[in-house]
């Protein structure tokens, strides 16, 4: 079942290609059904067993071991919902190919989730890099496949290091089906001078797809030019997987790496926390807003995994959940923004809150969740975080993580006003409100968006890889 999660809409997605050109509008409700059915599976499967088939046997020992619990399960969740609400939320040419690489990209992210063999990690890790370059290339609105060069060659390098990584640890290990294995089995067996090369090689992949600062150029113009679909999973999950490889796999194989790291990734997240707020802040391009407010998010997390501190780690948890939800929020609203009035420059939009009551409605909760609002998804992870960091006694760690997220405010509320308040542009073509298809299309995640927020509960009390066994990591400090 676990397995069928990840391989059914991949090969789903590639029939796709079998249907005539004509069915355009039916592909489309066909990967809404997809995802719809996946996410409902999910749903049911929270204490599915583990499935392993044998793989290999030398030079190591590597197993097909799918496992979907804890953070995995809400990844996954969070996976279909946001794909199935962006296929609902989508107008491009040629619908039936982009939905079929839009399968094809859920699928193998399944796969990156619930892998428990670290090869077979590696291998989807480096899958899902298709499917986003192939959009890239044949979507991008300036017909200049820059972008999709500059991801595919950041990503596939990181990939590399991470399959080398992977198989020095086999090698040394014997196995790399240890995914959820005693904590700290690498640590004893890998001595310090390899232990550091194998975490180097993980840690550069990770840093790479999340992104962090100063691994992050690839990232802003993949996120412009992506269609609005899959810039929200690409935004929304895709970037979590590097934050989810130092959760359950460097955190619990290796803690004593992980401790020396401390210092680089405390630098690394806080610039990436400063630089993506201040460049947020003077963006003109919607999109660009959205993806500079993830970095600065995305550094917060991983100051908050690198911190130890339990209460951090489930607020890092929390946060990596809330700014999936958020971030697909706003890139689906501002891809209905742009297909009305053809421009995605605040500059030219104004005044659009006056005719799109609906429209403007929704960009309100899913920006003020962004800004970290009391009551949504946003505030219960930072709140977390930064309590956990004082408890540290990191506290000039918190006080500067706390002006960006104070930053966040002024650019959201810049991105709304810009788009919905103020003086109404003349020129901009006359568009109806969303419809009841477009106001269901962001339901779901403005409706998860308020039961995170209100109560984030279920996600702190999952057993998962990553906040049991960190906990323990702390302890044995």
């Amino acid at each position: 079942m676990i397995w069928t999660l990840a391989l059914a809409p991949m090969l789903l997605g590639l029939l796709l290609y079998a249907w005539p050109r004509s069915a355009d509008a039916a592909a489309k409700w066909f990967g809404v059904a997809v995802a719809g059915c996946a996410f409902v599976v999910t749903l049911l499967s929270a204490n599915a067993p583990d499935e392993s088939v044998r793989w290999l046997q030398r030079p190591f020992t590597a197993n097909f071991h799918a496992g979907l619990g804890g953070l995995s399960y809400w990844l996954v969740l969070l996976l279909t919902l946001t794909t199935a609400c962006a296929l609902a939320s989508t107008r491009i040419s040629r619908q039936r190919d982009f939905v079929a690489q839009m399968l094809v990209l859920m699928g193998a992210m399944t796969g990156l989730f619930v892998a428990r063999d670290l090869l077979v990690f590696a291998l989807f890790w480096d899958l899902m890099l298709i499917p986003v370059f192939l959009i890239l290339v044949a979507w991008t609105p300036s017909k200049s496949s820059a972008s999709a060069w500059r991801y595919l060659i950041y990503n596939l390098t990181g990939g590399l290091a991470l399959l080398l990584a992977t198989a020095a640890y086999g090698m040394l290990e014997g196995s790399t089906d240890v995914l959820g294995a005693t904590l700290g089995r690498g640590a004893t067996a890998i001595g310090p001078a390899w232990g550091e090369w194998i975490f180097a090689g993980f840690a550069f992949a990770f840093l790479v797809k999340t992104p962090v600062w100063p691994f992050h150029t690839w990232m802003p113009s993949a996120y412009a030019d992506l269609p609005p679909a899959a810039a929200a999973v690409v935004s929304a999950v895709q970037s979590k997987g590097g934050l989810y490889g130092f959760l359950v796999v460097t955190a619990p194989l290796m803690p004593e790496q992980m401790r020396a790291a401390l210092p680089l990734m405390f630098v690394l997240g806080l610039v990436g926390l400063v630089y993506g707020a201040v460049v947020a802040l003077v963006q003109d391009d919607a999109k660009r807003v959205v993806a500079y407010s993830s970095l600065s998010h995305l550094g917060l997390i991983l100051i908050a995994i690198f911190s130890g501190n339990p209460l951090a780690l489930s607020g890092a948890v929390v946060y990596v959940l809330a700014h999936g939800l958020f971030s697909a929020g706003l890139f689906i609203v501002l891809g209905q923004v742009e297909q009305r009035e053809e421009t995605r420059s605040i500059a030219r939009l104004g005044g659009l809150g006056a005719r799109n009551p609906r429209l403007a409605g929704s960009l309100t909760i899913v920006a003020l969740a962004a800004l970290g609002l009391p009551g949504l998804c946003g505030f219960a992870g930072e709140i977390l975080i930064l309590t956990g960091l004082y408890q540290t006694g990191a506290v000039w760690v918190a006080g500067i993580a706390l002006v960006p997220i104070i930053v966040a405010a002024a650019y959201m509320l810049r991105l709304f006003q810009g788009i919905m308040q103020g003086p109404e542009v003349e020129d901009l073509p006359e568009r109806a409100d969303a419809s009841f298809l477009e106001l269901l299309a962001i339901a779901p995640l403005v409706l998860a968006i308020v039961l995170l927020g209100v109560n984030p509960g279920p996600v702190l009390a999952a057993r998962s890889l990553a906040p049991a066994q960190l906990s323990a990591v702390e302890v044995q400090r």
